[in-house]
């Protein structure tokens, strides 16, 4: 038997059935629009402080400017930079395999470096950082091996920037001719000679800053304190939809900061983590930075939002030592620094930087300077 409602009941029960539609599109309303707050960008900033501008191994470029205006000598510089180290003599009649467009072109040792100083430093420097880049430029021909056996060294910032002829001024030239066949050496050897742009007021230890190399007596991390420069200390900020950006395949989920796990004997990033709502990732200090887009690895992080600023985690647990005071300036060429620098290296050290120079390799280092070893 086929039973038809009265109309009023029909009503009534499409009334229900209307406002139990409605609370179920008004809760899935609300529910989406939460889901989408929570995928809404983050307003978040990050903020980060720094310093220096390089790899931050060996000379530091406006450190030596900074010593030689103290009135030190371009043998206490280098004597600061490279520990342990003498200067030696380049073998005669030395000749530079520079690989410029392609091709590999011979060069003299001396025309080389007339070629590369004013390239990588000012000439209206004082003479002392001039005569120090000289040497460690001369030095750095000798031991880069960038091309293995085919080259020496490139023209550009993936070795030292040569500008051959274009190069040369009455300056650099006197400085070149002033410090002439001159190297650095280490028990007796030369000894690969890194620079940079500048230090932030600390060098690093090589183990730190390149991943993979063999710690060396010589290269290790020194107080620089009259480094100056426009990169003694920096600052920028990125918002984290930018920075998860820079950083795309090390986060997962949303970008929620970095932590930092280990830091050199400056302040330099060794290792971090990228944090991520999913999880956090591994990151190297220097990938990082080339990542971020930092002038160095030395950085710290905060977060802003609104008006409030919190500094981003950091398990290094680097504690800067106490900086020395002033050297006073030397009286002439033989005086050394004070302060900084790590003690004599020991017998065991000497003998595991035998050969190093020789084994070394270079690779690009956007800051400019020498590489970093592949």
């Amino acid at each position: 038997m086929l039973t038809i409602d009265p109309t009023y009941h029909r009503t009534r029960r499409r009334l229900a059935l209307l406002v139990a539609m409605l609370a179920t599109l008004l809760a899935c309303a609300g529910t989406a629009g939460a889901a989408s707050s929570l995928a809404a960008p983050s307003t978040a900033t990050l903020v980060i402080s720094g310093g220096g501008y390089g790899h931050g191994v060996g000379m530091s470029q406006e450190g030596a400017l900074g010593y030689a205006e103290h009135g030190f000598s371009y043998v206490a510089i280098l004597a600061h930079y490279y520990a342990g180290t003498s200067i030696g003599t380049a073998p005669a009649h030395t000749q530079v395999r520079v690989m410029m467009g392609g091709k590999v072109h011979k060069v003299a040792l001396e025309t080389y470096v007339r070629g590369v100083v004013s390239a990588e430093v000012s000439s209206s420097w004082p003479l002392a950082a001039l005569e120090a880049q000289a040497v460690a430029s001369r030095t750095y021909a000798l031991t880069a091996h960038a091309g293995g056996a085919k080259f020496d060294v490139y023209a550009d910032t993936r070795s030292q920037v040569y500008r051959g002829v274009a190069a040369q001024t009455p300056q650099t030239d006197a400085a070149v001719a002033a410090t002439a066949g001159q190297i650095v050496t280490y028990a007796g050897r030369p000894a690969i000679t890194y620079f940079f742009a500048s230090s932030g007021g600390r060098t690093e230890n090589v183990e730190s800053a390149f991943p993979g190399s063999e710690p060396q007596p010589w290269l290790r991390g020194v107080v620089d304190q009259y480094e100056r420069g426009d990169q003694h200390t920096w600052k920028t900020a990125l918002g984290f939809a930018s920075a998860a950006a820079k950083l795309r395949g090390f986060v997962r989920g949303s970008f929620k900061g970095i932590e930092v796990l280990k830091r050199g004997y400056s302040p330099r990033i060794v290792s971090a983590y990228v944090l991520g709502s999913g999880g956090r990732t591994a990151i190297s200090g220097n990938e990082l930075a080339a990542r971020l887009g930092l002038y160095s690895t030395w950085a710290y992080f905060s977060t802003r939002e609104g008006q409030s600023t919190k500094p981003e985690p950091d398990r290094s647990g680097y504690s800067p030592l106490a900086a020395p005071a002033p050297a006073a300036a030397p009286g002439g060429a033989s005086a050394s620094l004070s302060g900084g620098a790590p003690s004599a290296p020991s017998a065991e050290a000497a003998s595991m930087a035998s050969g190093a120079g020789a084994s070394a390799r270079a690779a690009l280092d956007a800051s400019g300077g020498t590489a970093a070893p592949a």
